[in-house]
């Protein structure tokens, strides 16, 4: 009874631990995506003002 562990703050840091996970993952798609999608964009804008 003495050492009862506590798993509360388990799950939180499991948790903060995925959203890193996302966000280094979202943050590496768009560095190597950014310019591309930025071209598509800017024909987009291009194509409607012509």
């Amino acid at each position: 009874m003495l050492f009862l562990h506590r798993e509360d703050g388990q799950g939180l840091v499991e948790y903060a631990l995925v959203l890193v996970l996302v966000a280094v993952v979202v943050i590496a798609i768009l560095t190597l995506l950014g310019p591309q999608i930025g071209n598509v964009f800017s024909r987009i804008v291009n194509g409607l003002n012509a």
